[in-house]
């Protein structure tokens, strides 16, 4: 899901946290999701960063609008690969970022974004991660043509 949804980014520490002992290697990182990694890596676009409120307690910045059409669509007129159409297709998207799209990459994929179908359902299952998919990208700044927001 990373690959799609972005690499977690790094929160600043909260004074009492630079002088509390380090966690143990094992214990999990806090993060703040960003931005969908498909556009992020690709274009460089800006993701939400940390700001330490007054009150201490950590804050994600408002998410900048991203024009996920204009950056997929000049990506598809780039690709030595002809008729991706990312709007429609799950696995054209995913191959337009260049992220695995095999059958075994969309099912974990589905399995990370709780989907509760058949996962040998390839075309149902497919349906359901594009619309998904397109769903966390608006949920995190980005900006698509209504009729792909189901």
């Amino acid at each position: 899901m990373t690959k799609i949804f972005g690499a977690p980014a790094k929160v600043a520490p909260t004074p009492e946290a630079a002088t509390a002992p380090a966690a143990p290697a094992s214990a999990p990182a806090t993060t703040t999701p960003g931005i969908a990694a498909a556009v992020a890596a690709v274009v460089a676009a800006p993701v939400a960063t940390a700001t330490l409120a007054a009150d201490n307690v950590i804050a994600a910045a408002p998410l900048p609008e991203v024009d996920v059409t204009a950056l997929l669509d000049g990506l598809a007129a780039k690709s030595s690969e002809k008729g991706l159409d990312w709007k429609k297709s799950i696995v054209d998207l995913m191959k337009l970022v260049g992220i695995d799209s095999s059958l075994h990459a969309r099912q974990e994929l589905a399995k990370e974004l709780h989907y509760s179908g058949e996962l040998h359902d390839s075309a149902s299952m497919n349906i359901w991660l594009h619309k998904e998919v397109i769903k966390k990208i608006v949920e995190n700044g980005g900006k698509v043509p209504a009729g792909l927001i189901h």
